[in-house]
């Protein structure tokens, strides 16, 4: 028998407003061609003001908690994977903690960028794997509408709010269902690539999304089919052996070139992109969520999780569900 982080339960949440391309046109000079043919996206949902990134988070945790059929008393850890958080200070995690009614345990916020949900995946799994917890609500949750330029058409088109979560539970297995491997990586010198130009400790503002999108394409593209090949190595399997890959929602074009390199036909990636654009470290349990919810997810399936981000970050995890 092995101590593993299985995974008991998947949720999302998406604001109440639905953006189209040819909406957004009509406030930016872009258009649906432009938008389309570049990344993919079709739609985005935007937060209204009385939506934040705990509330969202709140929403993809209760949902997630149902799909495990726990309740909020039974989370002894709580990670919040975001890099818009309600507040600088306190983390998103105690503010989810206290809207779902959670009793005290352990709640903290993890910021890597769209690479922030495998950072706490990672985290989590160690975590329970020391009995640190029994359970665990493992969230990305992001606004990422509120520090967006709307007078940059290479940014604010690319870019989404939503939430998903998982519950992590620590189980005893004698296959190989659970986490089986995860791989995390960061190299600061490319910082500039992409960034939010403001912060408490250097401009005391929130800043915007300032992207050097050709370099990030192109790191993006080399890094994840890297990071992809490691963790696979690492668990002694091969791409053949992947049931379903679950990438960072930021780009079509990243997608199919990151699949390309690995020889993983389309229909083994789930593909949310288009209507959710890029939500950050919310892309991938929202993605995750959805392919669980429609059946195209089962039991026994091995998937694997990638992601990419500022900083430059990046990580994947392969997991059998």
């Amino acid at each position: 028998m092995t101590l593993r982080a299985i995974l008991a339960g998947t949720g999302s949440a998406l604001p109440r407003t639905r953006v189209s391309n040819a909406e957004l046109a009509e406030r930016v000079d872009t258009s649906d061609e432009w938008i389309v043919e570049r990344t993919g996206i079709r739609f985005r949902h935007i937060a209204e003001p009385d939506e934040t990134t705990a509330t969202l988070g709140a929403e993809a945790a209760r949902q997630a908690l149902a799909a495990a059929g726990l309740q909020p008393s039974d989370i002894g850890l709580i990670i919040v994977a975001t890099a818009t958080p309600d507040n600088t200070f306190p983390a998103s995690a105690t503010k989810v903690q206290a809207l779902i009614g959670a009793p005290d345990c352990i709640a903290f916020d993890v910021a890597a960028v769209c690479s922030g949900f495998l950072y706490a995946v990672s985290v989590a799994d160690s975590m329970l794997r020391t009995g640190a917890a029994k359970h665990a609500l493992v969230i990305g949750s992001e606004t990422f509408s509120r520090i967006l330029d709307w007078e940059d058409r290479t940014t604010c088109v690319l870019f989404g709010d939503g939430a998903g979560a998982v519950v992590l539970s620590a189980e005893e297995v004698a296959d190989d269902r659970g986490i089986l491997a995860t791989r995390l990586h960061a190299e600061g010198k490319y910082c500039d690539m992409l960034y939010v130009d403001g912060g408490p400790s250097t401009t005391g503002t929130v800043g915007h999304v300032r992207m050097q999108g050709r370099e990030v394409f192109r790191h993006a593209v080399t890094n994840l089919a890297d990071v992809l090949g490691e963790v696979m190595e690492d668990v002694g399997l091969s791409a053949t052996d992947i049931d379903w890959v679950v990438p960072h929602q930021a780009n079509k074009r990243i997608i199919d070139a990151t699949a390309k390199k690995l020889g993983l036909p389309a229909e083994r990636v789930v593909l949310t992109v288009d209507q959710h654009a890029n939500t950050s470290a919310a892309s991938v349990p929202l993605a995750l969520d959805l392919a669980v919810r429609d059946g195209r997810i089962r039991r026994g399936d091995l998937v694997v999780l990638e992601a990419m981000g500022g900083g430059f970050t990046w990580g994947a995890a392969v997991l059998r569900v």
